[in-house]
Formats: structure tokens, C-alpha cells, sequence
């Protein structure tokens, strides 16, 4: 896994750095999160979200962008002392890739894939974190997204997405599964600034 984002890291920053026509910056923001099927809801986990970015312009109204991220998702539990359910903690490193169309000269809209590798992962009771889970989570999260950009200056950029698991990222803890209902899914909402060098 590490050679596998080693790897990810050179060519990511390679494209870079060969070429004059992209441009590039870095992304500081949050995320808040979700995980469908864990016996919660709502954006209640909180996350940091920091990374880059590269883009290329294919048009005047249109670029690929691709990023690479370090980024917490999971679920929060702030009633476990009533309901006694589990939360989750997980970080991972992400790169999206996507396509973005500018509708004006301050906003700009987003869609993509991201591929994301599990860096850390644990379920979290009472007394912490719950050792010797047999439910592990899968090393990779497959995912979509769609958001929206708006220009704050002129390489100041607000951005706020949503994305959401395509594959699982992990079965339920009963093995059971109904139709497109698989197992676990990452669903994130994020909110970032893009600073363009």
C-alpha cells in the first residue's frame, strides 16, 4: 500500500511539473461525514481535509482537475451513552479526478470519481477504540462527487462537495445484504479553500 501511494504522490506531481499549461495549488478545509448502514445518522463526524491540487484547461469555459488529499471521514455518536451504538473513525488518502464547467466568472461546477486508501480505521464504544474488530473495513473506497466552486479572489476559491461511496467499504457485521443494499458507504460533505499558486 505504501509503494502503491508513493507512486500515486510522483505521477500526481510529475504532470505538474512537465507542464506549463497546469496550473496548481493547495486545499485546506473540513469534512463532515456519515457512514450508511452503522445504526446512525447525520453529518455528525467531523474531519480535517488538506491536500492539492493540478488542473488543465481543455476550454475557456471548462478543465480536468485532479487532487490528491488526506482526509478523515467516519460517523459520530453523540448519544452513545443512550443508545450504546458504535461510531466509526477513519482517514484516508484521496485523489479525485473531475471535470469542471464554469458557468460564470465567480462559480464553477464539479463532477467526478475519487479512489481513496485506507490509512487508518476503527469502531469506538464507551471506552474507546474496540480492539480486535472482525469487521475490517476494505483497504480502498471507490466513490462519485459533485460540488460547486465560487471565486472568493482571483486564486482564492470556496468549495463545497458531496460525495458518496460506489462499492462498500465494508459488509454489515451480519453478513446480510438487500439488493443495492451491500454493506457500508462513506457519504462526505465538504467545504474547502483552493489556493491557486
Amino acid at each position: 500500500m505504501k509503494y502503491k501511494l508513493l507512486f500515486c504522490f510522483f505521477t500526481f506531481f510529475s504532470f505538474f511539473a512537465l507542464s506549463q499549461n497546469f496550473k496548481g495549488g493547495i486545499i485546506a478545509g473540513v469534512s463532515t461525514s456519515q457512514v450508511s448502514g452503522d445504526n446512525l445518522a447525520g453529518f455528525n463526524k467531523a474531519g480535517l481535509f488538506i491536500g492539492g491540487f493540478t488542473q488543465l484547461p481543455i476550454s475557456k469555459i471548462s478543465n480536468i482537475k485532479m487532487e490528491m488529499n488526506y482526509i478523515q471521514k467516519g460517523s459520530n455518536n453523540p448519544k452513545m451513552l443512550e443508545n450504546g451504538f458504535t461510531d466509526i473513525s477513519t482517514s484516508y488518502i484521496e485523489i479525485p479526478a473531475s471535470i469542471n464547467y464554469y458557468q460564470n466568472s465567480l462559480t464553477c461546477f464539479e463532477i467526478g470519481i475519487q479512489t481513496a486508501f485506507l490509512l487508518n480505521s476503527s469502531d469506538n464504544d464507551l471506552s474507546g477504540v474496540i480492539i480486535n474488530n472482525p469487521n475490517e473495513f476494505n483497504k480502498i473506497d471507490l466513490g462519485a462527487f459533485i460540488g460547486m466552486y465560487y471565486h472568493l479572489k482571483d486564486n482564492v476559491l470556496l468549495n463545497s462537495r458531496i460525495s458518496n461511496s460506489i462499492l462498500p467499504i465494508r459488509p454489515h457485521p451480519s453478513g446480510i445484504t438487500y439488493r443495492f443494499n451491500k454493506g457500508q458507504y462513506n457519504t462526505v460533505l465538504s467545504f474547502t479553500l483552493h489556493y491557486i499558486l
